[in-house]
């Protein structure tokens, strides 16, 4: 499954997980655990849309999903809306 948002193209990024960064009790490591290579994934929800009258299922980011809610794009949060 790619994770690449269909609407606005958010995607994977690579990072690098710290452990033991502040140090314990107030001192510090002496030897710090090794910085590690990570993924960052979006949180992507399957969703079925309205796009110009049309049903269509597109796997949508969050921060999208909101934005199509509130705009009423998403058919089940209009008719709620309404009634």
């Amino acid at each position: 499954m790619s994770y690449i948002c269909d609407n606005c193209g958010k995607s994977i990024v690579v990072g690098r997980s710290q452990r033991h960064g502040r140090g314990v009790a107030g001192k510090r490591w002496r030897k710090r655990a090794q910085k590690t290579m990570r993924l960052f994934k979006p949180n992507l929800q399957k969703v079925s849309v309205l796009v110009s009258g049309k049903k269509v299922s597109m796997k949508l980011c969050t921060r999208c999903l909101k934005r199509f809610k509130k705009d009423g794009k998403i058919p089940s949060y209009t008719s709620a809306a309404i009634g």
